[in-house]
């Protein structure tokens, strides 16, 4: 009987999780560039009561008897399915239509990833303004350097190209590369990027290292949309379903622990 009580727990433990990860999702409903997480499940040992035998008569018995112990959280996966494009009408907001992400560096002087495009031009003390996040992490180009113009360059003018290059109309009023272009890093296996605050990620052995986009080294490049973010890809519809049925397997869970609780009362209350 105590085998139930555990069984049940490890399902209420295990769908506990699985309510956090939904609750983390609703809450980041508004978040750009936010990918939703799902809660994977893996049974847990097996108990054997009795292995395959034969019968009396020498026959193979077709079935063994074996009884699970429970459940538990194998991963927390990360869904990177493209979110939508919200138009914005700012110049420094941009939207990465494809798999890649855009690369930051953070205070510390290393390097982390996003696909949150609010950007905004900040200056700097020599005069010059940067691409930089609201958080002032810089936003960084093929190179891995920072996007720094001088002052000779009227911010309201720039403009990016679906590639990230950087323009700037020239005396015929028409847009040209000035020869700096946003970096796009895609990855192997960007389910094994380690999340952190601010919808940034870091690399991770599981993740790989970044390739970047314009070394043609990706099947598919990514398009950059200028004026756009990317609104978070969470479906509320999907995510209320989600967190109805874990309420309900919660639920059950803790009612298969009040029976096995209440048949080992009367267990314990039986008289000789």
């Amino acid at each position: 009987m105590m085998r139930s009580l555990w069984t049940a727990a490890s399902g209420m433990t295990s769908q506990q999780t699985a309510v956090d990860v939904i609750a983390h999702n609703l809450a980041n409903v508004n978040t750009t560039g936010f990918k939703a997480q799902s809660a994977q499940f893996k049974t847990l040992l097996y108990q054997t009561s009795q292995a395959v035998t034969t019968s009396a008569n020498g026959d193979t018995k077709p079935v063994s008897a074996q009884v699970g112990l429970g459940v538990r959280n194998s991963a927390v996966a990360t869904m990177f399915r493209q979110g939508a494009l919200t138009e914005t009408e700012n110049n420094t907001d941009f939207a990465i239509e494809g798999k890649g992400f855009f690369q930051l560096m953070n205070e510390d002087g290393k390097v982390q990833y996003t696909r949150d495009g609010s950007f905004s031009w900040v200056p700097m003390n020599d005069g010059s303004m940067m691409l930089a996040t609201s958080m002032g992490y810089a936003v960084l180009d093929t190179a891995g350097e920072s996007i720094t113009l001088g002052e000779e360059y009227d911010m309201s003018k720039i403009s990016i190209d679906s590639r990230g290059n950087i323009c700037y109309p020239d005396e015929n009023n028409q847009a040209v590369s000035i020869g700096k272009q946003i970096g796009i890093v895609q990855f192997k296996n960007p389910g094994g990027l380690s999340k952190g605050s601010d919808s940034i990620y870091d690399t991770s052995d599981a993740s790989g290292e970044a390739i970047m986009e314009a070394d043609g080294e990706v099947s598919v490049v990514s398009i950059i949309r200028q004026g756009y973010v990317e609104a978070s890809n969470v479906n509320v519809a999907t995510e209320m379903v989600n967190l109805i049925v874990a309420q309900r397997a919660y639920e059950m869970n803790s009612k298969a622990i009040t029976t096995s609780d209440e048949m080992l009362q009367q267990a314990n209350q039986l008289k000789r």
